[in-house]
């Protein structure tokens, strides 16, 4: 019995020393990892479907309070409404920038009593510089600079995970705002 406890203690203490040497030699063999990008900017910009710009709208309230409407965001903070969008996403504030990809999501007025959303939405490039998509969720209180989680990627993109910090560059009424 007490030979079957030195073998048995032997292959043990064997089996955790090839273990260790092994995650030891694989930390070796491994690929430097990629360093995260530290700054991108761009600008995506929303022209809100108010009932006379079908052509030019980009987003669009699909959900609306009973006191509201689909083409005009409802009173007390726009609680209720539900929007969808497809913006472009341009390299400068300049709506008539070539696009270098599509800001696609939705955004929701969640609170009566405070001017605030929620944002769930994705940018997806096709271009020679980026190819991929970054996924974005998070409360949006509305200030003019506030961060977002970045929670998801594909493409050059892959595995993205961090913040990005959204702040509003031009706003005209209810109709347009342009994010950078």
């Amino acid at each position: 019995m007490g030979a079957t406890r030195v073998i048995e203690t032997l292959v043990l203490s064997l089996l955790l020393l090839l273990s260790g040497s092994s995650a030891t030699q694989r930390k070796k063999t491994r690929a430097a990892p990629r360093m995260p990008c530290k700054q991108m900017v761009f600008y995506f910009h929303d022209i809100l479907y108010n009932g006379e710009n079908a052509k030019n709208a980009t987003s669009a309230i699909v959900g609306a309070p009973a006191w509201g409407n689909r083409t005009i965001l409802a009173g007390q903070n726009h609680f209720g409404n539900v929007v969808v969008f497809d913006d472009p996403i341009t390299l400068d504030n300049n709506l008539l920038s070539i696009p270098v990809g599509r800001a696609q999501g939705f955004y929701l007025y969640d609170r009566k009593d405070y001017f605030t959303a929620w944002l769930g939405f994705s940018f997806f490039f096709n271009s020679t510089q980026h190819r991929g998509s970054i996924t974005f969720a998070g409360a949006d209180p509305l200030n003019k600079t506030r961060d977002i989680s970045v929670i998801g990627g594909t493409g050059d993109f892959f595995m993205a995970r961090g913040i990005a910090t959204l702040m509003t560059d031009a706003v005209e009424g209810d109709v347009y705002f342009r994010l950078q």
